[in-house]
């Protein structure tokens, strides 16, 4: 009786174990985005113009489209690093991280949009 008792408490250690170890472990596939970022300053007058049109993108494609933003004034190397020349600079990318579009200036929500549509983005 007492091997019976110790093998069922063996077995339920495992099985608690298995579960705690491996059950956190599964989580549902993240699906890859395509991503606009903006590179800007908070100061820059353009700059503001575009901190609205980013957050009707971020409010009308949350699903679909990942939105960043980075001002370059206070992370000069970001700037460095996407060689940056003029503010505001949006980036364009695909679901795999590839670059396949830049503007600089101001861009309104639609231009965006189209954009992405004339590139094989779908958002």
């Amino acid at each position: 009786m007492k091997f019976k008792i110790e093998r069922i408490f063996l077995w339920a250690v495992l099985v608690l174990t298995f579960g705690a170890v491996y059950g956190a472990e599964v989580k549902p596939a993240v699906k890859p985005l395509p991503k606009l970022l903006e590179l800007g300053a908070e100061s820059c007058i353009p700059c503001k113009m575009m901190q609205k049109v980013l957050a009707e993108l971020r409010r009308d494609y949350p699903k679909t489209l990942k939105v960043d933003f980075i001002d370059v004034w206070k992370n000069p190397q970001t700037g460095k690093q996407y060689k940056i020349l003029v503010i505001p600079t949006q980036i364009f990318f695909n679901a795999k991280g590839k670059e396949i579009f830049r503007h600089s200036g101001y861009y309104s929500e639609d231009e965006i949009v189209k954009k992405f549509r004339e590139l094989g983005v779908k958002l």
